[in-house]
This record gives C-alpha cells, sequence and structure tokens, in this order.
C-alpha cells in the first residue's frame, strides 16, 4: 500500500463512482477498482457497499478517508516543502465569520511582513465548516470563535474576546445603566446562523437562565448584523472586537454581563497530526500577539443582570 492507493480512495469516496474518479485521475476504471480492493485486503475491511449500482462508503470507509486526507496532505506539504524550499511556503488558514470581520486582514498582514516567503490562502465560514475543513485536512490552521470538540483537533484558547448586549441610540435600553435579563423576553433580537459560535455561547446561556430569544433577523453577514442593531431596532449579541468602530463613533450603547459569563476566547486550531515546523510556528507566534482587546478607554459599558440589585460594579 502507498500514497497512490489512498489518493484512489479519496477520489471514489468524494466522486462516489469508480469512473468518475478513473476519469479524474486519468487512468483506467479496472485500476481503480484494483487499487480499491488492493485496500481493502490489506486492511482487511470492507471500505464500499455496492447497493444498486451506486457506491456507499462504510464505517470503515469513513475512517479510513479522515486519515487519509491527513496523509495525503502531510504527503502534498512535504513535497511542495522540499520542492520550494527555497521559494514559498504556502499556508491556507480558516477563519470564523466574527474572526474574518475585524481581525484576519490585520494578521495576514503581519505574517507578511514578518515573513515575506509565507503566501496565505484565507477561508471564513462559520465553526462548524471550519472544523470540517481542518478535519479534511483542506486547511492548515484556523481561528474560531466556537467550542472545538473532536478528538483529532488541537484547540488553544489565544485571542481574548467577550459579548455584549448592543442596541441602537433609538433603542429604549439606550439611556439605561442597568437591564435585567427577564427585560429581554420578547423583544427582537438580531442573531448570527446556526453553527456560530456568538450564537451557540448566547443561546445557551438564555436557555440556561430559562428564556427564549426571538429572532426577528438572521445573518451570517457581521455587517448586516450592525445595521439591523443600529437602524432596526434590534438588539445584538455581538462580539466586542466587531464594534469598536461604532463604540469610537458614539453610535451603539453596548452592555456587558455583571458575571462576565459571556467572556470567551478565539481559538488557535489545527489538526493533532499537523507538522508544527518553524514557518508555521511563526505563524503561531503573530496570531498570539493580537491577543488582547483594544476598546475606547472612556467608554461607559450598561450593565446586565440576572435580577434587579442596587450596586457598584468595578470593570
Amino acid at each position: 500500500m502507498d500514497i497512490r492507493h489512498l489518493k484512489v480512495f479519496i477520489e471514489v469516496a468524494d466522486s462516489g463512482k469508480m469512473s468518475t474518479a478513473a476519469s479524474k485521475l486519468f487512468i483506467s476504471q479496472p485500476t481503480v477498482s484494483q487499487t480499491i480492493r488492493e485496500l481493502e485486503e490489506y486492511y482487511n475491511v470492507l471500505l464500499f457497499e455496492r447497493l444498486c449500482k451506486k457506491l456507499h462508503i462504510t464505517h470503515e470507509g469513513k475512517l479510513l478517508l479522515s486519515y487519509a486526507k491527513a496523509a495525503v496532505k502531510q504527503f502534498d506539504d512535504l513535497e511542495a516543502k522540499m520542492s520550494t524550499i527555497n521559494d514559498i511556503y504556502k499556508i491556507k488558514v480558516g477563519a470564523t465569520i466574527t474572526v474574518g470581520s475585524c481581525l484576519i486582514s490585520d494578521i495576514v498582514n503581519s505574517i507578511k511582513e514578518k515573513n515575506s516567503n509565507i503566501e496565505t490562502y484565507v477561508y471564513v465560514n462559520n465553526t462548524k465548516a471550519i472544523e470540517e475543513k481542518l478535519l479534511n485536512s483542506e486547511i492548515d490552521i484556523a481561528i474560531v470563535e466556537g467550542e472545538i470538540n473532536n478528538p483529532n483537533l488541537v484547540s488553544l484558547p489565544e485571542i481574548d474576546d467577550y459579548l455584549v448586549l448592543a442596541c441602537g441610540l433609538n433603542h429604549k435600553f439606550s439611556s439605561r445603566e442597568v437591564v435585567e435579563l427577564p427585560e429581554l423576553l420578547d423583544l427582537d433580537f438580531v442573531m448570527r446562523e446556526k453553527g456560530s459560535g456568538t450564537r451557540k455561547l448566547f443561546e445557551d446561556y438564555m436557555y440556561e437562565n430559562g428564556f427564549d430569544v426571538k429572532i426577528k433577523w438572521e445573518t451570517n453577514c457581521p455587517e448586516a448584523m450592525k445595521n439591523a442593531i443600529l437602524k432596526n431596532g434590534c438588539l445584538g449579541a455581538i462580539s466586542i472586537r466587531l464594534i469598536e468602530n461604532e463604540i469610537k463613533q458614539n453610535q451603539i450603547r453596548v452592555f456587558k454581563h455583571i458575571e462576565h459569563v459571556w467572556n470567551r476566547s478565539f481559538s488557535l486550531v489545527y489538526h493533532k497530526d499537523k507538522i508544527i515546523d518553524e514557518t508555521m510556528d511563526s505563524v503561531i507566534e503573530v496570531i498570539k500577539a493580537y491577543k488582547n482587546v483594544k476598546v475606547k478607554e472612556d467608554y461607559k459599558f450598561g450593565k446586565v443582570v440576572n435580577t434587579c440589585l442596587s450596586f457598584n460594579i468595578d470593570e
């Protein structure tokens, strides 16, 4: 068994047909069939079931597919690294939507400034999609806002962040210093799409406290989310990093939870089998440099409390 077997297997699994795989790989269909048969004999498992003239990957096949993609990606990385050892190092960086909207451009520029031989490709999507890309070895490293629980991925919290409750200056909360959690019931919210780490953190907290979120707007676009807050009277649970400009320009009213339960970290994530060489390590160091949140120092946050109490809160 060699790397060719794995590449053929991956193509068959992705295309679902041996004839299609043969066409894409510029080999004959009998060669594809023989390669799959050799793999099955080598591992003593059935990789595909053939039902009604269609291929259906088995549980064992799915397991091999995950490892095969990682192995092929590492092999391709090795080939690329050795063939261009004195040239360009290509790295594929994933970012969840919040990170992609407020940090990734600056991070990529800093990577380029530190090492001009690094060429970056950036993929932005929600946490669930980024996780799938990492598991399939389609990206090398990622910065995500949501939780990563897959044991095949290394997740290191590196960049500080927290959610705030935000409203426009025309909202009834705009002149308030304190908002009680029960007051959020039945008010219009703009929320991120399902699969978003931001949405999960806020919704989980609300549900744990016995409240539903009335979603009036749903979007995967941070600018659309901000417009719904600023112009359409919606409340929004949003990363503080996404509204730094609006805070500086006094366009928005922001409330922090007094118990800091919406604090979180953006995590640096990569596959556990990923080779962290000197170049990759330099990229990680650049990302770590963006740890701290920079917000207007004299901005006075409002407070979200679970019950109506009178007290002073230290920032």
